[in-house]
């Protein structure tokens, strides 16, 4: 690629000429391409324009077989284009091929061209496109390059965005930006949200970078330092986070990095260089993003957020404004979307008005979501590629229940949903009256309505949810949001908070669940090619016993003349619970022996989630005190299917026969041992599959707190004994002619029973 002589000023030029003739617009696009390619000598010019519906088509290109244009197609986040699009970063790769996010299209003949440069088309900040150049020589190239290639995008963002490209756009894929998009992601907070698009930016552009006056400077910064300090700590002291949680942990760390002395270091050597303060903290950031860009830990990715949260800060503080959003001409109903935001950006937003938070990244482990249940926020995450999609001000619907995002929804959706809102409120009134109601069935059996927990911020939920109790309790959720390892004394003390927040009800604390998806920083494990099936939770824990057996000590200290319940998870064989067992024997003579007290009662059970263990019920249920079902995995694993498969994972209805029997044959191990049995998993929480689990012979099931309502409500009309022979007489038949899904349908109706 030859030098650009008078660089993008050249090429803006010829292509605002091209602009003004009178040109029909794929003539108009192809011309365009053709002009960057000559002017910058590439081999291949493309231009890729996002649709409506989230997918990236192929408008025009130079170079590449002229039959993909409006053939070829890219998901959002798919490919290198993908990215660029998800990312609104270019990239500029020597070897195309050899990045992990390519992608070969067959019917584009690219395979030949090697260097790579593209570039988001991008209008406001959001992506409206992707422009790419390509060469067959591998090469890097030049910065110069890369700002002629963006500053060509500027105008075909403005062709874009004056809706030219419609004449040559196929009906039912509009660009235009009023089109109805529905994103799906993970659900990280339950609730429903109807309202409109607040864009996080938080960005702030410094434009004057060298100082005249160093001691100035170093005195404007010492200045915005103290008043962020001050911000932080008046933060902390604002009612809705200054209880005790997580969320209290996770901000609390905001003042650490805020006084810390190496940063400070940085930020003052740098202004010491020439930079002005403003400069210098963008420069400190930048490198420290850098940095941190190269690692794949997901906690030092989660601290980058908290880094540039902190940073945006300090800038805000240098140019005069606190960052705090004034509720004033702040939307009533907002719903704010960010690629990825720090936790304590999203206490800058009037609580009162916020309805929703919907992110690109995180996890249910992020800071900020931690924050967001702590508030009540309904969250979803993973959206990827929404924030490109938005605007400020679209109307959206956030489904944090199922873990989808309906922007700019239709009116028959938008009305759908308002019902929905409605009738949840009214049924929301109705479970609030149910709660102190036993759960009883009509014919007068008694079930136990367990919740899910794992962070102290779930815990409220316990009295508003009217559940008996918690029936699991993720413990490694607390080493999942630490920076270290947690100390034997800090475990301790959480645990103790727990119980004492579940204020005598049970609790039983499942011991770590680590290894696998569940990635702690502080702790590697060796890649593996099938993780959920690999080192981790029991098996990880028996190979490094240190672990195990400070948790378990913590556990017996914290339960002190209380009642102490524990389970171990993804037992394969019962041989792991002996070892287990003979491990917390050891913790309890250690403290017996150092007079320490000890919990008045101790049960010791087991997790089955893995179908070799079906082969061993009698041995287990003698081993124990009881036993815990994980719904959840045992389906996985018995069925052969990856429920983060969507082409695999509604193949087969946990419902249905093969699945049931299993769970059945459980139940009879239990009665047979007189071993109590509880259900915790998804089955648990939907009131139809909760009723096949009540006809099967389960009596203690745990659930999601915002499940408990309606699975009581279904219960307490009832019938079991009518509903046990049903689906026994059902489970026995190996000719049917009816689902089982069916058969619960029809006896839910004929009972008049709500699911």
């Amino acid at each position: 690629m030859r030098d650009l002589s008078g660089g993008p000023r050249v090429l803006l030029k010829r292509l605002r000429e091209l602009m003004a003739e009178p040109l029909e617009p794929q003539e108009r696009l192809d011309r365009i391409v053709r002009q960057i390619a000559s002017n910058m000598v590439a081999e291949v010019c493309s231009v890729y324009v996002l649709r409506a519906d989230g997918v990236l088509e192929l408008y025009a290109t130079e170079g590449l077989n002229k039959e993909a244009v409006h053939l070829s197609q890219l998901k959002m986040g798919q490919g290198l284009v993908g990215t660029i699009a998800a990312s609104a970063q270019p990239l500029n790769l020597s070897d195309a091929q050899s990045h992990p996010a390519y992608r070969y299209l067959p019917e584009t003949g690219e395979e030949i061209y090697h260097s790579f440069l593209g570039v988001p088309i991008l209008r406001t900040g959001r992506s409206l496109g992707v422009l790419v150049v390509q060469n067959k020589a591998s090469r890097t190239y030049r910065e110069e390059e890369l700002e002629a290639l963006e500053t060509t995008a500027m105008v075909l963002a403005e062709m874009i965005a004056t809706g030219e490209l419609k004449k040559i756009t196929k009906p039912g894929l509009e660009l235009d930006l009023t089109r109805s998009v529905t994103i799906d992601g993970d659900s990280y907070n339950e609730g429903i949200g109807l309202g409109y698009v607040v864009l996080h930016e938080p960005r702030i552009v410094v434009t004057n970078l060298l100082n005249e006056d160093t001691d100035k400077e170093i005195g404007r910064l010492a200045e915005a330092l103290g008043s962020l300090r001050i911000s932080i700590d008046d933060m902390l002291s604002r009612r809705d986070v200054s209880m005790e949680g997580e969320h209290r942990e996770v901000l609390e760390t905001y003042r650490m990095f805020a006084h810390d002395q190496g940063w400070v270091r940085k930020l003052e050597e740098a202004v010491r260089n020439g930079l002005t303060a403003e400069a210098a903290v963008e420069k400190v950031q930048s490198d420290t993003k850098a940095r941190m860009m190269r690692l794949t830990d997901p906690y030092l990715r989660e601290r980058m957020h908290d880094f540039e949260d902190l940073a945006n800060r300090l800038l805000r503080q240098l140019i005069g404004h606190s960052g705090r959003t004034s509720a004033e001409g702040f939307p009533n109903d907002a719903v704010i979307f960010a690629r990825a935001m720090g936790a304590a950006e999203l206490l800058d937003y009037p609580r009162a008005n916020i309805r929703g938070l919907v992110l690109e990244e995180g996890a249910v482990t992020s800071h900020v979501v931690i924050v967001a249940r702590a508030m009540g926020i309904p969250v979803v995450g993973q959206a990827v590629g929404i924030v490109a999609l938005a605007e400020n001000g679209d109307s959206v619907i956030i489904d944090g229940d199922g873990g989808h995002v309906h922007l700019r929804p239709m009116a028959d959706h938008q009305r759908s949903y308002e019902e929905k809102v409605r009738f949840r409120a009214r049924r929301q009134e109705q479970f609030r009256a149910l709660r102190s109601v036993e759960p009883v069935t009509k014919d007068g059996q008694r079930i136990s309505l367990l919740m899910n927990a794992g962070l102290l911020v779930d815990l409220p939920q316990l009295a508003e949810s009217g559940a008996e109790g918690i029936g699991l309790f993720r413990t490694e959720l607390q080493f999942m949001i630490a920076s270290t390892m947690p100390k034997a004394d800090e475990q301790e003390a959480f645990y103790r908070n727990v119980l004492k927040q579940a204020g005598g009800r049970v609790v039983t604390f499942r011991t770590l669940d680590i290894g696998g998806d569940k990635v702690v920083p502080y702790f590697r494990a060796h890649e593996e090619e099938n993780p959920a099936l690999g080192w981790r939770a029991i098996r990880l824990s028996l190979d490094r016993p240190g672990l195990l057996r400070t948790q378990l000590r913590a556990m017996l200290k914290a339960a002190a003349d209380n009642e102490l319940k524990m389970m171990v998870p993804m037992v394969t064989e019962v041989s792991e619970i002996r070892a287990v067992r003979e491990l917390l024997q050891k913790e309890v003579q250690h403290l017996s022996r150092f007079g320490h007290s000890l919990p008045r009662k101790l049960q010791f059970g087991a997790m089955l989630e893995v179908p070799a263990l079906l082969w061993q019920l009698d041995e287990l249920m003698a081993e124990v005190d009881f036993v815990s079902v994980g719904s959840n995995d045992l389906f996985q694993f018995s069925m052969a299917v990856d429920r983060g498969n969507a082409r695999v994972s509604d193949r087969f209805d946990p419902l249905e026969r093969p699945f049931l029997r299993i769970l059945r044959d459980i139940v009879r191990a239990g009665e047979r041992n007189k071993t109590p049995v509880t259900l915790c998993g998804e089955l648990a929480g939907k009131t139809i599959s909760a009723m096949a689990l009540l006809g099967i012979g389960f009596r203690s099931v745990s659930m999601s707190p915002a499940s408990i309502g309606p699975v009581k409500a279904m219960l307490l009309g009832l019938d079991l004994k009518a509903l046990s022979e049903v689906m026994e007489a059902a489970l026995d038949d190996r000719q049917p002619t009816s689902s089982m899904r069916d058969i619960l349908v029809r006896f839910a109706e004929s009972h008049n029973i709500p699911l």
